[in-house]
């Protein structure tokens, strides 16, 4: 790790923590409610702990910013673009048009016309039938009729050959010249619907993403800070602005990760659970070599199924701001919760109503607020909640372990202060210092990521000689993105054997990653 002078700023829906870090050591660290416009409170958190640690602007050597932009613009269906979709399958997969698994509000919206294409591959990389150019530009006109620049294609069997995704792009840039494309062998992987699916989000999110880099960047500007700007992805690794720009779905899901990386530099941890409770929900995922553990399955995003890379995180409604209620002679917590606004509704800040925070304080194991402002709730009310809150916990990580022994668990966020006691099933828990901002610290020290997805011919090469080519192509892409060359090491490495595929056919998947290269380091 070097020894620059890094910002970490992570916007989450109730809150946008900010830190400095130099090394391993936290200078300043400053939670405010999220704004917004998002852009003033980035604004305001990084000016805010430049000042607590007397740092002018010039000393920075990197801000790393977390958002839930893209996340929420594709929950909430806001924001999206209408995008044309190209398949390249007929007549293989007429059966299935584009956006049939997509709930209707969102397939209203993004929908703008679709259509399934001569072309496409056999799972040994055969085509099913040529590219015919003149479908593709005949396509590309009524994309243009309609007022369409935001193209998604997809291949059958792109991931063993992208070539005709990538010839048929280069005809839709011939007659849109403004056209924003996304092919889907750049995102998904094997699996024609989810791999499309994935596509076809981020086309959909490709305007608001340049809106977005255009506005951080303005952010810097008006800091004064001429340090690079960088955004971190969904594995707990930085993008570029250009590259976030080009696949904002890249994004989707890094505020749970911010926060593992951040458990993990916090506690010196590489194997464990982490927790990471926030102010609406409580996100739990594994750590495996000191990053999150990757989802092995599809992942519903909004309601659509894709099959890009995401971390393993499963989100509860367990929050500082979760409101407490009673049905039935029973306590429940969550999910409703007051987010941002809990210190306007909160009753340890004058509100009027009952948070999880509020039964923290009530309790005796949390000092925020004004606690005279509990003091009359009643005593079993207090005690049922405590063990509905620790109920609850104790559930979601149970859910995520791989196995029936005790696990080590790390607990982050500022919503920490709900959990004061012992937890089924955990033989170690750590509460770290600078717990609250951890999601901040794990943006400020992300490191640079390369990564090889191929399918190799064991027979051919030799497994030992492939497993080479790919670890010496995955560091060379590290090194590329950014990442200084003595730092880069292999984090992950998986072979997939394919039976479907002649020649001993393996895919291989190969992560590294190295500290960003900073200027003037080496």
């Amino acid at each position: 790790m070097t020894e620059s002078l890094r910002i970490g700023v992570d916007v989450g829906g109730t809150n946008t923590d900010a830190v400095l870090v130099r090394g391993r050591t936290v200078l300043a660290s400053r939670k405010s409610p999220t704004s917004l416009d998002i852009g003033s409170g980035i604004v305001r958190a990084i000016k805010d702990v430049l000042a607590a640690a007397d740092i002018p602007p010039a000393q920075v050597a990197g801000v790393m910013i977390g958002t839930t932009h893209f996340t929420n613009a594709l929950i909430e269906a806001k924001n999206l673009s209408r995008v044309g979709i190209v398949r390249l399958g007929a007549p293989a997969t007429l059966s299935v048009p584009p956006l049939t698994d997509w709930p209707e509000q969102l397939k209203s919206i993004v929908g703008g016309h679709a259509e399934i294409l001569s072309g496409g591959y056999n799972y040994d990389g055969r085509p099913i039938g040529p590219l015919e150019p003149e479908e593709i530009r005949r396509m590309s006109r009524e994309f243009k009729a309609r007022g369409i620049n935001a193209i998604a294609i997809s291949s059958v069997f792109a991931p063993v050959n992208a070539d005709q995704e990538e010839e048929a792009a280069r005809i839709v840039r011939e007659e849109l010249p403004d056209a924003r494309v996304t092919l889907s062998s750049q995102i998904g992987r094997v699996g024609l619907i989810e791999r499309e699916n994935a596509a076809v989000m981020n086309s959909s999110l490709l305007g608001m993403a340049e809106r977005v880099i255009i506005s951080f960047r303005q952010a810097l500007i008006d800091l004064q800070i001429r340090a690079p700007l960088f955004v971190s992805q969904n594995d707990g690794t930085l993008l570029d602005p250009d590259n976030v720009a080009r696949f904002p779905v890249l994004t989707f899901a890094s505020g749970p990760t911010n926060s593992m990386r951040g458990a993990a530099f916090l506690s010196g941890a590489n194997e464990a659970l982490v927790m990471d409770i926030g102010g609406t929900t409580a996100d739990v995922g594994a750590l495996q070599n000191g990053f999150p553990r990757e989802s092995s399955v599809a992942v519903d995003i909004g309601g659509v199924r894709t099959n890009f890379r995401m971390p393993d995180i499963l989100s509860i409604g367990l929050g500082g701001g979760s409101l407490i209620s009673a049905a039935n002679g029973r306590i429940r917590v969550g999910p409703r919760s007051v987010g941002s606004r809990i210190l306007t509704e909160a009753l340890v800040f004058g509100g009027s109503q009952l948070t999880a925070t509020d039964i923290a304080v009530a309790a005796g194991y949390a000092d925020v607020g004004d606690r005279d402002r509990v003091r009359h709730l009643d005593r079993q009310l207090v005690a049922a909640a405590v063990d509905e809150i620790h109920r609850v916990a104790e559930e979601a990580l149970d859910h995520m372990k791989t196995s029936g022994a005790a696990a080590k668990v790390i607990l982050v966020g500022g919503g920490s202060i709900l959990i004061h006691r012992d937890l089924a099933g955990v033989a170690e828990l750590t509460v770290p210092p600078d717990a609250s901002v951890a999601n901040a610290i794990g943006a400020a020290i992300a490191q640079v990521s390369g990564e090889v997805d191929q399918i190799y011919s064991f027979e051919k090469l030799g497994r030992d000689q492939a497993l080479h080519e790919a670890r010496e192509a995955a560091e060379k892409n590290a090194i590329a993105a950014g990442a200084a060359v003595h730092t880069v090491k292999i984090v992950d490495v998986e072979e997939l054997p394919l039976q479907y595929l002649p020649g001993g056919a393996v895919r291989v998947r190969v992560k590294a990653v190295g500290d960003l290269h900073y200027r003037g380091t080496t």
